[in-house]
């Protein structure tokens, strides 16, 4: 009726946290990667709109 569940083995439980320790510290590294695009786009940006304004003259009166 009950059917019970077999506990994985102590080496299965291993195998499967270094799995997902790996995959963790490769989620790590990409959203590092991730974060270093993103500033260098910001940086970017903050360049050209200060380089724009820079370059705006007043209009003479």
């Amino acid at each position: 009726m009950t059917e019970r569940y077999s506990y994985p083995t102590e080496e299965t439980r291993k195998s499967c946290l270094d799995r997902l320790r790996e995959s963790n510290r490769q989620l790590e590294l990409y959203n590092l990667f991730l974060d270093d695009a993103i500033a260098q786009i910001d940086l970017e940006l903050r360049q050209h709109k200060r380089e724009r304004l820079l370059q705006k003259v007043p209009p003479a009166k």
